[in-house]
């Protein structure tokens, strides 16, 4: 088997992943998936396409993100993964799916407007 490379995205959060053929190694921005994601739930987020196709310690992954925000990062990691599975496997898809894993999440920042505090917020209003 050769690698896989699939990319994953969510707000401003872009991961390349690589994954080949090993001992279920993950390895995100030349550190270790429990260096980089310190909690539990974003270790959970990254292996849950494992979890969800019975795959767990049969893949070495390597991964490049940047942008966004850690729970961002999480989130475009697991994508590209679920991306991955089902290119390795047509199978998997209809296991990932009904998860929503393979679904790109749309939702990004609004941009700020002028004349406006925030993207929504105005300035107060002084009527005298």
């Amino acid at each position: 088997m050769e690698v896989i490379h699939k990319i994953g995205r969510r707000k401003t959060a872009v991961a390349r992943v690589y994954l080949k053929e090993g001992s279920g190694k993950v390895t995100i921005n030349k550190k270790d998936l429990n260096d980089y994601f310190p909690t539990a739930t974003l270790q959970y987020k990254v292996n849950q396409p494992f979890a969800l196709t019975d795959n767990e310690e049969k893949f070495d992954v390597n991964v490049n993100v940047y942008g966004g925000g850690i729970t961002g990062q999480a989130e475009a990691i697991r994508l590209a993964i679920s991306r991955a599975m089902c290119e390795l496997d047509q199978e998997n898809r209809a296991v990932l799916k009904p998860e929503g894993l393979l679904t790109r999440d749309p939702r990004m920042v609004e941009r700020k407007k002028f004349g406006q505090k925030k993207a929504r917020k105005k300035f107060q209003f002084s009527k005298r």
